[in-house]
């Protein structure tokens, strides 16, 4: 892959809520870069801390019951996040940086027309008057292919079908050309002709624009197809992270191959029942001194109760955190091989 410039630089991001039962760490030390115009995608299962990390980026986290913790680090362009005051984040949200949120119905105002909501953005950051921005807000609408753009710009969200609003959400999102797009389970809850339609448009907005993205998502095969770069989380850490070629093809974590292996393969000669992981994720409230997967791991030795494994680089783009890369560490061949014979 090009080397690209990195336009948002995160280190040691930490991320906690604050609940009656105490300090849940769903966020414990992540960082990663993003380039310029490429698709970084956040994978694991829910509360491994894909969302949490994802608003952070953008502060949307509101002291006391949720803290970022102060020694994070979040850069975009060189410029610290973490030290805007409310002027500086303001211009930064929706403007540099978007967020298509997981559920459009619950995130569009149901009293607003989607005319309406797109035309605010245009408002606040561009300066423009309101007719300017209702000719900028069709165009927006035309270029999500919205069909009867002319028509829908005056309709509220409930008159919409739900592949409809979700590309409302992405014209709200793309319509002041930010260099970063967060998009959050963008194709959850639509069906899967849906779903391919959203993320085609997603990938020509993205070339066109030169936006780079960052993809939370669940959904293996979204990533597949979608992603130049992924990060698998697992109890809020980053497992390993990699090209998308390199953890499909190369994994070399246990909670990866676990991902990999509950996926359907349509090649599969033999009939076989999905791979299913057993247990559960470890409780955040708790400090985590040892590999957090340990509890799940067919390969866990000794020494994953005790410690956690430091990541460890595989080559220029991959990178995993786990015992099994240590040089005393027996040689295994991964279930995830195994199923696909």
């Amino acid at each position: 892959m090009e080397n690209k410039e990195k336009i948002l630089e995160v280190e040691n991001l930490g991320v906690s809520f604050h609940t009656y039962a105490g300090e849940v760490k769903a966020v414990r030390g992540v960082s990663f870069h993003v380039n310029r115009g490429e698709t970084l995608a956040f994978v694991g299962e829910s509360g491994c801390g894909k969302t949490a990390t994802a608003k952070a980026i953008m502060r949307l986290w509101n002291p006391p019951f949720v803290e970022i913790k102060s020694d994070s680090s979040m850069k975009y362009n060189g410029e610290e996040i973490m030290d805007m005051d409310n002027k500086q984040l303001q211009s930064l949200r929706g403007n540099k940086i978007s967020m298509i949120f997981q559920d459009p119905m619950t995130s569009l105002n149901p009293t607003m027309t989607v005319g309406k909501q797109i035309m605010e953005g245009l408002i606040l950051h561009q300066g423009m008057d309101k007719k300017q921005a209702r000719e900028a807000a069709l165009e927006m609408l035309k270029m999500v292919k919205i069909p009867a753009p002319e028509k829908n710009i005056d309709s509220y969200p409930h008159q919409l079908s739900g592949g409809m609003r979700q590309r409302v959400m992405i014209a709200m999102a793309l319509a002041n050309k930010p260099s970063i797009l967060i998009a959050d389970e963008p194709t959850t809850a639509l069906d899967v002709t849906i779903q391919a339609q959203i993320l085609d448009l997603l990938q020509g907005l993205k070339d066109e624009m030169d936006t780079a993205i960052i993809l939370v998502t669940h959904d293996l095969g979204v990533i597949a197809n979608f992603a130049d770069r992924v990060q698998v989380m697992y109890a809020g850490q980053v497992v390993e992270r990699g090209t998308t070629e390199e953890i499909f093809k190369e994994a070399k974590h246990p909670y990866t191959w676990a991902l990999l292996s509950s996926v359907p393969a349509l090649a599969t000669e033999n009939k076989q029942e999905l791979y299913a992981l057993k247990g559960t994720p470890p409780d955040l409230l708790l400090p985590l001194e040892r590999c957090p997967f340990a509890a799940r791991c067919e390969y866990c030795m000794g020494i994953c109760r005790e410690k956690n494994p430091a990541e460890v680089s595989l080559g220029e783009t991959h990178s995993v955190a786990c015992w099994l890369q240590h040089p005393d560490a027996p040689e295994v061949q991964s279930f995830y091989d195994r199923r696909k014979k």
